[in-house]
């Protein structure tokens, strides 16, 4: 079946086309445009009105792409930036009646099942694996074993979210870097399990640019970040490396999608908190998140 996947995230709007059923998907059209819809969320509560006009734009283009390969399935999920506003209701009823969308706030279980789900579509492996999904308004932690989830939780550490609570010079000072990383290590120690998995993926923008400036790739190519290892020391590396610039000599990093510099450095340090709280000393990249998972299951 060929599925349409939209996913109209905090800080991104991305589409999969994709032809799902059994297993895992088949690519043929993939999108990613910044578009920080959680803009100014974290202090006020509510969607603006500029970053709902990006979005809205953003899913123009889509709509094309998606009457061009003839998707039967037409899906938009939306997360932490419509949950958390007042407002995201009314936003979420637009993306239904403007872009022909069969759109829904996915709760914090289903956001975790489904990133699961796209994450481990391709691996086969017994042992409990920690997926962490790092976006703009919250991190998505869940663990798992071979597809099946034993524990998830959505925390409120985000790259948008973050960046604008915090890192405020250009450069970000020392005082303001280490300020993010005691508030984004005490969400997550507050929301530890018990059960600590001996490997980890990450999925989403902060993981897939931190490998793409590690790999030094222009332009981004997906084939060769997956399956790529960050190390605890490498990360933290990446992190004082990019904190150390201007956000215009940041953009023009090699590797670095421009409109990605205003938060990698708020996603590398997220995720080398979280990897500190679950004592693991390096994770694998991945291209296969929720993207996958909504098509996986909008197929059954």
């Amino acid at each position: 079946m060929r599925v349409a996947v939209v996913d109209i995230g905090t800080n991104s709007t991305r589409l999969l086309v994709a032809e799902a059923g059994d297993g895992a998907p088949r690519e043929l059209e993939r999108e990613s445009i910044v578009t920080r819809l959680g803009e100014g969320v974290d202090a006020n509560g509510r969607l603006g009105e500029e970053p709902q006009r990006r979005v809205f734009e953003v899913l123009a283009g889509y709509a094309q792409a998606i009457e061009r390969h003839g998707a039967e399935r037409r899906t938009a999920v939306m997360t932490s930036a419509v949950r958390d506003a007042a407002n995201g209701g009314e936003f979420a009823d637009a993306v239904r009646e403007r872009f022909r969308l069969d759109g829904r706030t996915l709760s914090g279980d289903e956001e975790a099942r489904l990133t699961f789900l796209g994450a481990t579509a391709a691996r086969d492996e017994d042992g409990a694996l920690l997926v962490i999904d790092i976006g703009g308004g919250s991190t998505e932690l869940v663990i798992g074993r071979r597809g099946e989830v034993g524990f998830h939780v959505s925390t409120q550490a985000g790259v948008v979210r973050h960046s604008e609570r915090h890192l405020h010079g250009d450069p970000p000072r020392r005082d303001e870097i280490e300020a993010l990383a005691r508030d984004a290590r005490a969400i997550v120690d507050a929301a530890l399990p018990g059960a600590r998995p001996a490997a980890a993926v990450a999925v989403a923008g902060t993981a897939t640019q931190l490998a793409s400036v590690d790999l030094a790739l222009e332009p981004y190519d997906a084939a060769r970040t997956e399956g790529h290892v960050l190390t605890q020391e490498r990360i933290a590396q990446l992190r004082d490396e990019l904190a150390a610039l201007p956000l215009a000599e940041r953009r023009a990093v090699r590797g670095m999608h421009p409109d990605r510099a205003p938060t990698i450095v708020a996603g590398a340090i997220i995720l080398g908190q979280v990897l500190d709280a679950f004592a693991l000393g390096e994770v694998e990249v991945s291209d296969h998140d929720i993207l996958w998972g909504v098509a996986m299951d909008a197929a059954t």
